[in-house]
């Protein structure tokens, strides 16, 4: 007998579900131990049925969550028949329903009585996960061995008893083992709160109406869903968009969207995207799943809640061996930032022929820098990823783009952190950190600016940095006649030599006590021609200094 639900329950328990991983979240920033967590936000929550469906989720980070329905493919997989309250799984490998290596896993399971029903997720990037270089992105890596180490569907603990001897394990692969086990603890923290919080919402409904209220949250996300992209225009679509290089010497590396839209149903096809590469900007299956998952969350209603229900007009056509789709055993760190960024632009700039005035221009793409080195005020090895200097967002047709704000896979959900915080932590020094002025591209509305930060190290050895990333030559796109924004310039500053310019994709860059990184990082693109932007709205730009030349280093 399926029971009924009425609208007022349906909504409360949705809701409740909602405030349930939100408060996971919490939990997570605030016992987290790396600054990549507590200081940058990188870790995000969810809730998942037994048949790998998003029910709920926290507004963190979309690349997470979009692929955490595949990861609990895998675990079910794996353990089905075999999981016990009190157990915890963890999984990372990007060919078991992961993304990407540092992106670590811990799951739940949840149970009313004897019936298991949910399981709590957190996913978290952990700041090493062992391989060839520090930080878990090697740009030299030809094969996903060299990246980190790989844990597929695994128990962390069975029936509530910890494993220490595999815990062991996993931290002596890592270079720095009591963050790892800090940031571990948190995560599983994070998802036995959730357990605690689901069990007392069975408690107070009852398993029966809490599964119906589930599902009928599905059905009505699917109906809202279903109504908006009945309003686009039918038509088969293109578009595409372009890494930079592979940092192995193939350069201009093409993502090809082809979408079918048809009454209330969506087919992206991107099959037609370049071959794989032998370096790490192949994406996982689950990775590229999530990537068109974001861009079709960008075109829906703010509103409309981000569940499975809301991809059910979604079909997803890709082939194995392309660029998004990699061959099991291929590199793919980065996979998270690039090339799902350029997945996510090729099917914006399909659709923008469908839905123009739901269409965002391109956001700014990632370039990370992780440095490795000793601290002489504590003596201990650190390593530090960089999360400020953030990206310009793309403008829309309801406005400007946000200022420092991120990439297309994380939309605001990571950080840039506190300065003070990095300064004190770490032997840097932030010279300054402020908006890039004129880097947002111009449009009927401007696109986001990009940031200017000049940061020198301050360490009595020599450090060695990595960096990873995209966007020095092909810049965020301009949308419907707005211009792209420009593109990153970072160079390395170092007394008696040539400023260097840095590439995206670099091992092993010396830096010398007393370098100074200068970075530029990139704006968005601008929406509209802008002989339509407003007389207001420059003579505002002008006197706020958002346009026009970048303001000159300082020497202190």
């Amino acid at each position: 007998m399926t029971t009924k639900i009425d609208p007022i329950t349906r909504s409360v328990v949705q809701y409740r579900l909602s405030s349930i991983v939100e408060e996971m979240g919490e939990a997570m920033l605030r016992t987290s131990y790396s600054q990549i967590l507590n200081s940058s936000r990188d870790f995000s929550l969810a809730i998942c049925d037994t048949r790998g469906r998003l029910i709920a989720q926290a507004d963190h980070i979309p690349v997470h969550v979009g692929a955490l329905p595949w990861a609990t493919l895998a675990v079910e997989e794996r353990f089905s028949g075999d999981i016990r309250r009190g157990d915890v799984i963890l999984l990372n490998d990007p060919y078991h329903g992961g993304s990407h290596l540092p992106d670590l896993t811990a799951f739940v399971p949840i149970f009313d009585g004897d019936k298991r029903l949910l399981w709590t997720i957190v996913r978290a990037h952990q700041s090493d996960i062992g391989g060839a270089t520090h930080g878990g992105y090697n740009p030299a890596a030809t094969e996903i061995w060299q990246e980190g180490i790989r844990v597929p569907p695994i128990k962390l603990s069975e029936a509530g008893r910890l494993r220490d001897d595999l815990l062991d394990l996993l931290a002596l692969n890592i270079r720095n083992p009591r963050e790892f086990r800090g940031d571990l603890a948190a995560m599983v923290g994070a998802a036995h709160l959730g357990e605690r919080r689901l069990s007392r919402l069975f408690a107070e409904f009852g398993e029966p109406i809490v599964e119906a209220a589930m599902e009928a949250i599905l059905d009505a996300t699917e109906q809202q869903t279903r109504a908006v992209v009945s309003s686009w225009k039918d038509g088969v679509f293109q578009g595409e968009a372009f890494l930079d290089d592979d940092g192995h010497g193939r350069n201009d590396i093409r993502i090809a969207a082809k979408v079918t839209k048809r009454g209330s149903d969506v087919e992206v096809d991107l099959s037609a995207s370049d071959a794989q590469s032998t370096s790490f900007v192949n994406s996982s299956h689950a990775n590229m799943q999530a990537a068109v998952a974001m861009a079709f969350a960008y075109l829906i209603d703010a509103d409309i809640p981000k569940n499975s229900g809301a991809l059910r007009p979604l079909k997803v056509v890709a082939k194995q061996g392309t660029v998004v789709w990699a061959d099991p055993g291929r590199p793919v760190t980065l996979c998270t930032s690039h090339p799902s960024n350029e997945i996510v632009e090729a099917i914006i700039k399909a659709l923008s022929a469908s839905c123009p005035d739901r269409a965002m221009a391109g956001w700014g793409r990632r370039f990370r820098i992780a440095i490795q080195g000793d601290d002489p005020r504590t003596g201990q090895n650190f390593i530090w990823h960089m999360f400020q200097a953030r990206p310009g967002g793309g403008a829309s047709s309801g406005g400007d783009g946000w200022s420092s704000i991120g990439e297309w896979h994380s939309v605001g959900g990571i950080k840039f952190g506190s300065i003070e915080v990095a300064e004190v932590r770490f032997p840097l020094h932030f010279r300054h950190h402020e908006f890039r002025a004129g880097s947002g591209g111009d449009g009927q509305f401007r696109g986001g600016l990009g940031v200017a930060l000049d940061l020198v190290l301050e360490t009595e050895k020599p450090a060695r940095g990595n960096t990873a990333g995209d966007g020095a030559r092909h810049g965020p796109c301009g949308m419907l006649g707005g211009e792209g924004g420009q593109p990153h310039c970072y160079r390395l500053l170092s007394e008696g030599r040539e400023p260097r310019v840095l590439r995206t994709k670099e091992v092993g860059v010396e830096i010398r006590p007393g370098d100074c990184l200068e970075i530029r990082s990139s704006g968005g693109g601008g929406w509209g021609p802008p002989a339509r932007r407003s007389d207001q709205a420059r003579r505002r730009d002008r006197e706020q200094g958002l346009v026009g030349v970048a303001p000159e280093r300082r020497s202190s």
